[in-house]
């Protein structure tokens, strides 16, 4: 069929969207990931700037209004300006920036916004910046707790949508938009609870005595610092248990250090526990390994010095012999922490509660996801403390009970009041109670990431640790047991306060409905505009750890959502990623992710909308890209089952959260962490070619399409990505690509054959440098910055025309005793200038670019730009990406890596700026107003 090309199959201003996804990483206040936790979300900006692109109409595609190569580029400026603005965070809640961008998908797609479905909608990223700019939005999960999550950003807030609170409290403003009502009643009976939580159990959290030095009287606690303990194995000593504790530092902070200090009396076989300040450098070393021994669950008895082995730990945590005991205190002193020693009192009244519920589900045995699996935990209930459940039992019986109250205070209309529920659509009474339920659940929820016996304390913030600061249920030696009724963080209001928060910024700018399903279901509507997020092939099983979850909140929202909590746990047989464990081995698990994901992408080919192409995240996985490359087997399974399902590439375009400038390692950091796939379906007529014709193709087409990469600039760290998207779209056109023998190719073959294209293509640079650059270049690769013999580099020099002498002219080489280096940087000529050396070389233009942007900044870089002149700057360019080719493939130089792909990433900044500078005389050069 014809269609018209958008935007994203063309051009993207790619340099502003990733910095913008990188700047969202420190965003905390209102963004959708505070509302909930949720597993490697993608950042929004490119979730709305990917979703403007893929809907908007190139310039090319409309030649009637842009026939000139020039009209075309400027109206992509406009458009890329309006991504630009739209990719800023403080822009997300701002209307007239969002309404521009719906202007330009309506004026593109007939004047309406279209429906777009993303069927591994997850953390519910996409489907929230699809409604954000007014399209209907549809997303479906397998997960009940990725579906929950997102049911509460995207279906409740529109209900509910420029609704005053209904609270009898004061209230905080006098108009009210959006969802900013139902946020407000939120952290209104979020408070309620908490006050009635502590008249029931404030006595199970008592304060603390604070001695003089910290300010003296009553203090509240933080945190009680817990160790797990396990029976001496010296047969001495056996009835004594003693601590298995990964550190004593309470807090590394200079100024504020403290450690606690175990006083072990072997006569009486005690250990009591005191906090010290101050001490030698043996007593902080010590403090700092506490009674571990190296790595893994190795320890030592404090008793009597014998080792204690891993076997005998998990032996006796399977027979119910590792217990805890309380270590320390932490408390809010005057403005600062104050740490304290145990007190027998806390400890005690800590011991002795008494649960009345706590979830039976068993915990997954993935070893690999779960830490804590062969010592003795069994249920997800033995990973929290008694006075843990005691206290999340309270909450959670009080939902009832605030629900019925919202209830009460409901002053709506008479037709509001009719008693109909949230899942049947209600908007009324019983519908908004439920909706502040579940958000109320969900700090309950929130909570067990602070509040359970897996939370570790951080010495050097004197912070508590997530259980979930990476994607696995962890083991912890020594955990800090969090005050529900504290004022600092993994209280009860912090994630009240954080969810209210998220609430207010939510869009509600059109219809959305997300609902439990596999993807490699049926998909029963028509028309919709795909753009989806899928699963690594063998990644995380969050089924497995989102359990951990899942059995609180089916206890809370069971009454409201029946069907989505009617299983006990969450859904895993179908849940789409190749666990060997699961499934009986790797290649079983392979076949099952590679069907599964073949059904589901030729299910989203055959109904979505034919004149939009479809959007594709992948994530790429740093380990595995250090051993296999942009070739690796994660990213061509993928792909094969993209084309497999009936589609062609059309672009690739790499999408990062960590700044392209800062770059810490070649192959691990060095490659962005998503791309994104723009795929259509391929046409019915494709043929089938040859290797050898598939190659002349690549010949032909990938060149020109590197230079508009380039010329979009591209950073060298993002190009091999990029150039995927060119060279798929040659391999993948075509019905099939036939090897010597018939075989078809493999989707790993052609990005081999794609990747040697690309590295030609950055080696065929080198011939279009002046002879003493190309000199330089060459001796780079073959020595860094190091010395080479004099005869090699006079041979070197010869095949390019000239004498070492005049690269040492040129002020590139150092010469002497019969060696040569290129000379470093900081050894260039502090008062070069562009304009008054007569033997200037594209070496030395980008060398002191690179020089004055990394000591004095983008503007001085931009003045020494505009003096190097536009006719030298895109060879400066191209020396750049040859340059972190070499540092990259050739040398490993990380560090070397980092300077090239830096000036890349600012060049559009530097040429914009360079063009406000007007050059008025050799010496002085003046700031333009335009």
């Amino acid at each position: 069929m014809t269609y018209k090309k958008k935007l994203i199959e063309v051009a993207i201003p790619l340099e502003a969207i990733n910095a913008a996804s990188a700047r969202e990483k420190s965003i905390r206040h209102g963004h959708p990931s505070t509302l909930h936790l949720w597993w490697a979300r993608r950042p929004l900006a490119a979730c709305r700037a990917v979703l403007f692109a893929q809907l908007v109409d190139d310039p090319s595609s409309h030649p009637d209004k842009f026939s000139t190569e020039e009209d075309v580029e400027a109206e992509r400026k406009r458009l890329f300006q309006i991504i630009e603005d739209l990719v800023k965070w403080e822009n997300s809640t701002n209307e007239e920036v969002l309404e521009r961008a719906r202007a330009e998908i309506r004026a593109s797609c007939g004047g309406e916004l279209p429906p777009v479905y993303d069927p591994f909608s997850g953390g519910g990223s996409i489907p929230l910046e699809a409604q954000r700019l007014g399209l209907p939005a549809y997303g479906s999960d397998l997960n009940p707790v990725a579906v929950m999550i997102g049911k509460a950003m995207i279906e409740i807030p529109p209900k509910f949508k420029d609704m005053e609170p209904i609270h009898p409290g004061i209230k905080d403003r006098s108009f009210y938009r959006n969802a900013e009502g139902l946020a407000e009643d939120v952290k209104y009976y979020g408070e309620w609870m908490r006050e009635k939580a502590f008249e029931r159990i404030g006595h199970l959290y008592p304060k603390v005595d604070l001695p003089q030095e910290p300010g003296g009287g009553q203090a509240t606690v933080i945190a009680w610092i817990w160790a797990r303990t396990v029976p001496s194995p010296d047969p001495a000593f056996a009835d004594v248990h003693v601590p298995i504790a990964s550190s004593f530092l309470l807090s590394s902070k200079k100024g504020k250090e403290a450690w606690i200090k175990p006083i072990v009396d072997r006569a009486s076989k005690t250990i009591t526990y005191e906090i010290r300040t101050g001490g030698s450098k043996e007593d902080w070393a010590k403090a700092k390994e506490g009674t571990k021994q190296g790595r893994g669950a190795h320890f030592r008895c404090l008793m009597s010095g014998t080792a204690i082995t891993p076997d005998y730990v998990k032996t006796t945590g399977k027979a119910g012999d590792m217990k805890q005991t309380l270590i320390a205190i932490v408390a809010e002193g005057k403005r600062t922490r104050a740490y304290l020693s145990a007190t027998t009192e806390h400890e005690v009244l800590a011991m002795n509660c008494q649960p009345n519920w706590e979830p039976d589900a068993p915990l997954p045995r993935h070893p690999q996801y779960v830490g804590v699996a062969g010592y003795g935990f069994e249920t997800f209930g033995d990973l929290f403390t008694d006075r843990q459940l005691v206290a999340l039992n309270t909450f959670s019986e009080l939902l009832d009970e605030v629900e019925e109250v919202i209830r009460n205070d409901w002053k709506g209309s008479a037709e509001t009041e009719i008693e109909m529920p949230l899942i049947a659509g209600g908007n009324g009474r019983q519908a908004y109670a439920q909706a502040i339920r579940v958000y109320l659940s969900f700090a309950i929820s929130k909570t067990l990431n602070l509040g359970s016996s897996l939370t570790s304390w951080m010495s050097d913030r004197g912070a508590l640790r997530e259980i979930f600061a990476r994607q696995a249920i962890p083991m912890v030696w020594d955990f800090a047991e969090v005050n529900f009724f504290s004022n600092s963080g993994g209280s009860w209001m912090t994630p009240i306060d954080k969810i209210s928060m998220s609430i207010a910024a939510f869009a509600n700018n059109s219809e959305g409905s997300i609902f439990q399903k596999s993807a490699a279901q049926p998909i029963d509507f028509e028309n919709f505009v795909v753009s989806t997020d899928p699963p690594y092939y063998d990644n995380v099983p969050y089924a497995d750890i989102s359990d951990f979850f899942y059995v609180w909140l089916r206890r809370n929202l069971r009454n409201v959502f029946q069907e989505l909590f009617s299983t006990l746990s969450v859904p895993k047989a179908e849940e789409l990623v190749a666990d060997r464990m699961r499934h009986g081995g790797a290649a079983n698990a392979e076949k099952f992710f590679m069907d599964g994901m073949n059904n589901a992408i030729e299910q989203l080919a055959l109904h979505s909308n034919e004149g939009i192409p479809a959007t594709i995240y992948y994530a790429f996985k740093q380990s595995e890209i250090a051993q296999e490359g942009i070739s690796s087997t994660g990213w061509s399974s993928f792909l094969q089952a993209v084309l497999n399902a009936g589609y062609a590439v059309h672009g690739t375009w790499p999408v990062r959260t960590e700044s392209p400038g800062r770059i810490r390692g070649i192959g691990s950091n060095a490659l962005a962490n998503s791309v994104v796939l723009v795929c259509r379906r391929k046409e019915a007529a494709a043929e089938t070619i040859t290797r050898a014709e598939f190659i002349r193709a690549l010949k032909r087409e990938l060149p020109p399409a590197i230079e508009e990469l380039q010329a979009a600039n591209v950073s060298p760290a993002d190009m091999p990505q990029s150039a995927i998207g060119p060279g798929m779209g040659v391999f993948s056109r075509y019905k099939a690509v036939l090897e010597a023998d018939d075989s078809p190719m493999t989707v790993k073959t052609a990005l081999q054959l794609i990747n040697a294209e690309l590295d030609e293509y950055l080696n065929d640079l080198h011939g279009d440098f002046d002879p003493d650059t190309r000199f330089a270049a060459t001796w780079f690769e073959q020595n860094g910055y190091d010395k080479g013999d004099y005869g090699a580099a006079d041979n070197l020099a010869r095949a390019r025309g000239i004498a070492v002498e005049s690269v040492k002219h040129a002020g590139i080489i150092e010469s002497s005793a019969g060696k040569v280096r290129i000379l470093k940087r900081a050894e260039l000529d502090p008062d070069w200038d562009p304009e008054e050396d007569t033997h200037l070389t594209i070496w030395e233009c980008c060398q002191y670019l690179i020089r004055t942007l990394e000591n004095e900044g983008e503007y001085a870089a931009a003045e020494l730009l505009k003096k190097i002149g536009s006719e030298r700057a895109e060879t400066v360019k191209d020396l750049a990406y040859y340059l972190y080719d070499v540092c990259g493939n050739k040398r490993q130089d990380a560090k070397e890596a980092t300077s090239y792909n830096g000036l890349i990433a600012v060049w559009t900044d530097l040429t914009r700026l360079a063009a406000t500078i007007h050059v008025t005389d050799k010496n002085r050069q003046t700031r333009m107003d335009i």
